[in-house]
């Protein structure tokens, strides 16, 4: 194969999705911490379907078009670090072919090369052991190929080939996966997308799934959330979603020149959920409109219209979730505020009590349930705030959450919560008479000081960190690291507690989860006041799951 043309790229990208999919249980067993949140497969499937969905609604036969879409689709989908790391890799794999109708051995090297340089820029601090590396070590192979292989599914091959490679190598680079015995799990969901897109190529089956899960060790999410279940069809206040893109013509902006701030407030007249994407040559809209007509007049004003998709998005939510029919997600529309606070948090209890301190809206997810980017700025958006801050509550959530704050078309910032203790304490210093940049510095440094343990079960056996685990005991874990297991929950969280509290310590918060009753939490925070007699304790029913106990030691 000398060329590769959109249409066969999106093949490529269907069959890399079920192949992912065929193995997400297997990529979700590989996580290390033997807690029931092995979730990476579970996001990396979501991602990439969101971004097969898309590819397939943008297939164009030019391969810069529907490499576009598939980007778009893994952006707006994506969840937990591992999906977000998977679009910037296609999001950098786009941008270097967009003006591509196809692709010779050289290009289709490059874009992967491309994609490893943006997905590394957009990670704070790089791992290496991990999905970066993988991609990268396959891509730096593809490209060396390229120098002499014209052959398309030949480039594939090293690249798939050297991706297996670098997985295996995995365990060397981080000594934790060599401990526990396992490869990465973002970097084997990886091969499989390469695996599928090597399928494809060659018109060859998927290859047979790597192993039959057993989900007797994992713990199920759902995840498949519907958006349209949040309104009625008559709620929809803007009915026609689109999308267009607008190829700037040198008389058009000679008379009205192109400034893409200016544009994106003017089109915000017309509907909401406005995205403005451009560069020198294009600017690429998406927006729900009541009147698509005076939509496309206007960006009209700067060039000729390509790329056109209008739908209509009443007639989608009849059909999706039937016309009368309202879920009950227990989620209500908000009045429009200036400033929102949007959180993410695990259990109706915790959920209240967020709201009770000032919370805007309360996003469901945390471990297991990692919201999407767009999930995130969904909520953002039914709000209708001119400015926000999001707290993501756990560390697998912050890269999507702020892939969120950039695509909102609002000022938006994340403070970097990790745990639902931390993102307590956040809140309670924000401040709206403050600008978002100041508010995230301070409430950044207010949940600083907040020490968290968690306790919940174990998945199977292994042992980390010189700690012995044994399938179906409680672990305690401290500031991310797991310090105690035993079959006692009472005897874990005790001690848990006795590790985090120190001589500084002031306020102890017990959110109890729900296998836990008032009567066990009580006696918990007796034994807390009654060891430590100085301190000031708090119980809440967080009605969490998976999670017993979340604890808070300030």
């Amino acid at each position: 194969m000398k060329e590769l043309d959109g249409h066969r790229f999106a093949e490529m990208v269907k069959m890399g999705s079920l192949h992912l999919s065929d193995n997400a249980d297997y990529v979700d067993s590989l996580n290390v911490f033997p807690v029931p949140d092995g979730d990476t497969g579970t996001n990396m499937n979501l991602s990439m379907t969101s971004g097969a969905k898309e590819t397939e609604r943008g297939e164009n036969p030019h391969i810069g078009k529907t490499a576009q879409a598939l980007a778009k689709g893994l952006l707006m989908g994506a969840r937990g670090n591992s999906g977000v790391i998977l679009s910037q890799l296609f999001r950098g794999f786009s941008k270097a072919i967009e003006q591509e109708e196809t692709l010779d051995a050289g290009t289709f090297a490059g874009a992967f090369q491309a994609g490893v340089d943006t997905a590394y820029k957009a990670v704070m601090k790089p791992v290496e052991g991990t999905i970066l590396t993988v991609a990268k070590d396959a891509a730096a192979k593809a490209v060396e190929a390229a120098e002499t292989e014209t052959d398309l599914i030949k480039i594939m091959e090293v690249l798939t080939e050297e991706s297996k490679a670098s997985l295996k190598r995995t365990p060397d680079l981080l000594a934790v996966l060599k401990e526990v015995g396992v490869v990465d799990s973002g970097g084997q969901g990886l091969v499989f997308v390469y695996e599928g897109f090597l399928a494809s190529m060659k018109g060859e089956k998927l290859p047979e799934r790597t192993m039959e899960a057993s989900m007797d060790e994992l713990v199920s999410a759902e995840h498949h959330r519907s958006v349209q279940g949040f309104m009625d069809t008559a709620d929809i206040e803007y009915g026609y979603c689109t999308e267009f893109m607008v190829k700037f013509e040198d008389d058009k902006t000679e008379a009205h020149p192109f400034d893409e701030q200016q544009f994106r407030e003017d089109l915000s007249g017309y509907g909401d959920s406005l995205l403005v994407i451009s560069d020198d040559e294009i600017a690429k809209v998406h927006i729900h409109s009541e009147d698509p007509g005076d939509v496309l007049t206007y960006g009209q004003r700067y060039g000729s219209l390509i790329n056109i998709k209008i739908e209509n998005m009443r007639q989608q939510h009849t059909a999706i979730v039937g016309e009368g029919h309202r879920a009950d997600t227990g989620r209500k529309p908000h009045a429009a505020v200036p400033y929102a606070v949007i959180t993410v948090s695990m259990g109706p209890g915790i959920a209240e009590l967020f709201k009770s301190i000032g919370a805007s809206a309360v996003i469901e997810g945390g471990q297991t349930m990692n919201p999407s980017t767009e999930d995130i700025v969904q909520a953002i958006r039914e709000i209708g705030a001119e400015r926000a801050l999001i707290l993501p509550n756990n560390k697998n959530i912050i890269m999507a959450a702020e892939q969120a704050a950039e695509v909102a078309g609002i000022e938006a910032a994340v403070v970097p919560t990790k745990t639902v203790p931390q993102g307590l304490a956040a809140i309670l210093a924000f401040n709206p008479e403050v600008s978002v940049e100041e508010n995230a510095k301070s409430m950044t440094s207010a949940f600083a000081h907040v020490r968290t343990g968690q306790v919940t079960n174990a998945v199977r056996d292994t042992t980390i960190d010189g700690v012995a685990i044994r399938k179906d005991d409680f672990m305690a874990i401290a500031e991310g690291k797991i310090v105690k297991s035993d079959a006692s929950l009472a005897d874990v969280t005790r001690s848990l507690l006795d590790g985090l509290i120190d001589e500084e310590s002031e306020i102890v918060t017990i959110l109890y989860g729900t296998d836990v009753s008032q009567d066990e939490a009580e006696s918990l925070a007796d034994y807390v006041t009654g060891r430590y007699p100085d301190l000031e304790v708090e119980v809440h029913n967080g009605n969490q799951p998976l999670y017993p106990y979340i604890l808070s030691v300030e």
